[in-house]
């Protein structure tokens, strides 16, 4: 790290210097030094501390903190290691629920700016770590209707017998025709607060949605595929290109006003100035390691292992292959690495166009 030039982070409007710490027990363990006002600088009666209510008892000032328990470990620290610090260097105690047991962590101290110095650093080191962790859910347009469920079986079934002699190309990298769908964008949702929040925020977005569809189902067609990479003969993903019947942007503008809907409210980092719509049909982290499945194991490779396919006969032989036409009702706000009923992922929440 360049100490003249340090990274930096802004959370609620403030500025902090971010400090990496290496420690044998995390890969790398983050700590953070607020920019501004001293510790010593005392906070108004009655503020709040970034949203947080810092209330007066008997004996001093409490705070109390809505954190995940997957998050906990960060706080705490390697044997207790951060906590310890924290409490050390702003003068407070800092209580934190077992293990895997929701609740909250509740700061307590004997001077208002000492308990406001806390919570702003557990919050730092919240946000910090929340960013590293794996998304759980997503929003998504479903694809899975029967015709085009038909259509892709018959485009996996000619690829296969035609092309299965080009570099890559098996059947373990087609996706599941089931859970056929267009990711509008990812969430990282770490417990059931978080999940009730994000399907409360998709319910708020019913009126817009409804006002650009007017109350009606889109009917979209499933036609052309296309890759990601810049080399057809080296390809990871495949996907069927997805539009409106009408070739207005409908579908595009939904899945945009979406997506600021929910990096406004903070459930969701924006990747891209627009969402890219795109209905994977194969992909080589699908790949199943046949050696490894004999061994007992799961099979699917991870992005480091993963072998590209040679795409170009494909692209040439069904380049502007029909999957089919159907009409889009609705948005559904996923379960990463789950099904329902149907075969589709598990619906934590949904909205409809009508």
């Amino acid at each position: 790290m360049d100490v003249l030039r340090p990274p930096l982070i802004n959370i609620n409007g403030r500025i902090y210097r971010r400090n990496i710490v290496k420690e044998e027990h995390y890969e790398e363990e983050e700590d953070f030094s607020y920019v501004g006002p001293s510790e010593g600088e005392d906070v108004a009666e009655g503020e709040t501390c970034d949203g947080h209510f810092i209330e007066q008892t008997d004996k001093g000032y409490r705070c109390a903190i809505d954190v995940p328990s997957v998050l906990y470990k960060y706080i705490i620290g390697k044997k207790g290691e951060t906590r310890r610090r924290l409490e050390f260097d702003t003068k407070t105690s800092i209580s934190i629920p077992k293990p895997g047991i929701e609740g909250q962590i509740v700061i307590t101290g004997s001077q208002k700016a000492a308990v406001s110095s806390a919570v702003t650093r557990v919050e730092v080191l919240v946000e910090s770590f929340r960013k590293k962790q794996p998304f759980t859910h997503f929003l998504s347009f479903p694809l899975n209707d029967a015709k085009v469920q038909e259509g892709f079986q018959k485009f996996k079934d000619e690829v296969l017998r035609q092309c299965s002699q080009d570099h890559g190309v098996e059947e373990s990298i087609f996706q599941n025709p089931a859970k056929l769908h267009l990711t509008i964008g990812t969430l990282a949702l770490l417990n059931d607060t978080e999940v009730r929040k994000a399907c409360e925020h998709l319910q708020e977005c019913q009126t817009f949605i409804r006002d650009i569809t007017e109350g009606k189902p889109l009917p979209l067609e499933v036609t052309g595929i296309e890759y990601m990479n810049d080399d057809p003969a080296t390809v990871d993903v495949l996907y069927a290109k997805v539009n409106v019947k009408d070739g207005s942007d409908t579908l595009q503008t939904i899945a945009d006003r979406l997506v600021e809907h929910f990096v406004s409210v903070g459930l969701m980092v924006r990747e891209w100035d627009r969402v890219k719509l795109h209905g994977t049909v194969m992909n080589t982290l699908f790949r199943k390691d046949s050696a490894v499945e004999d061994a007992g194991g799961a099979g699917r490779q991870t992005p480091s292992e993963r072998e590209a396919f040679d795409a170009r006969n494909i692209l040439k032989k069904f380049g502007s292959y029909s999957f089919g036409e159907f009409e889009l009702s609705g948005v559904q706000l996923s379960q990463r690495y789950s099904t329902d009923c149907s075969g589709y992922y598990s619906s934590a929440g949904s909205i409809g166009f009508s």
